[in-house]
């Protein structure tokens, strides 16, 4: 977060006779920025530091990996602007920095890409996305599976903050290590309606690229509402990358043949 602290300096007029002539000399109003570091819970920042740090993952500019499957699929990320661009088998889809396009062509994608183009990108940035601007931290009770007891922070969002703003998060780490274990989130996109129902996904399978820790797969598990049971699926990742260096614009602007998407009503 940066304030703008604008350096008042006097005016000064001198004023003097030199051949019949009256000279005035002003002094520049000179604006500087300075760097106001936000603060987030101790808990947290154990954990982004059992991740590579958070100063490291900032440093960092473009993020690329293919999300595995049957049907894979490359996700670019640019991590200051949050720019992105998802290609799949017959479709494209982006954010160009203002709106979200599609080129579909054949309607392999049958999904609302509004919904989606980012969606994945915040399971696999977890936990560095929780330290994105408007979010509120509070405390949440311990998860607890197959007796142990891993603490947690409640994450939500202010008003007007992203696409759902009413969805909340609970990232529950290990106790002696930090390092990230479960997630729990609710979805609102469509209804606009809070939701109470909480999907768990485990992260425990990791891998470090640049000195950051991401996940190699994140599984999902049914559950009873905080009783974590067996496992559902798990999504993996792969040739993931990540680097300081920046994508042209043109890497995330609508090609010729896309459309611009709205978001759908429910």
């Amino acid at each position: 977060m940066k304030h703008s602290i604008l350096a008042l300096l006097l005016l000064a007029i001198i004023s003097c006779k030199q051949t019949g002539k009256q000279t005035e000399k002003v002094v520049e109003v000179v604006e500087t920025e300075v760097a106001v570091k936000k603060e987030y819970p101790q808990a947290l920042e154990k954990v982004f530091a059992a991740h590579g740090g958070l100063e490291n993952w900032k440093s960092q500019r473009t993020l690329v990996y293919t999300k595995g499957g049957d049907k894979p699929e490359i996700h670019t990320i640019d991590l200051v602007n949050r720019k992105d661009k998802v290609e799949g088998e017959g479709f494209s889809m982006g954010f160009d920095g203002n709106q979200v396009w599609l080129q579909n062509a054949n309607e392999a994608y049958k999904g609302d890409p509004v919904f989606y183009h980012n969606l994945i990108f915040y399971f696999y940035a977890m936990p560095f996305v929780l330290a994105d601007d408007g979010i509120r931290y509070d405390q949440t009770e311990d998860l607890v599976v197959n007796n142990v007891h891993y603490p947690g922070i409640r994450i939500s969002y202010g008003d007007g903050v992203g696409t759902s703003p009413k969805d909340e998060y609970f990232i529950h780490y290990n106790p002696e290590t930090h390092q990230m274990a479960w997630l729990g989130y609710t979805v609102t996109y469509r209804s606009g309606e809070k939701s109470d129902r909480v999907s768990w996904i485990n992260y425990n399978d990791w891998t470090t690229l640049d000195n950051v820790v991401l996940p190699n797969s994140i599984t999902w598990h049914l559950y009873e509402g905080r009783e974590i049971k067996e496992a559902r699926n798990t999504l993996t990742f792969e040739s993931m990358s990540i680097s300081k260096a920046a994508k042209a614009a043109s890497f995330y602007a609508k090609p010729e043949a896309a459309n611009f998407v709205a978001k759908k009503e429910q």
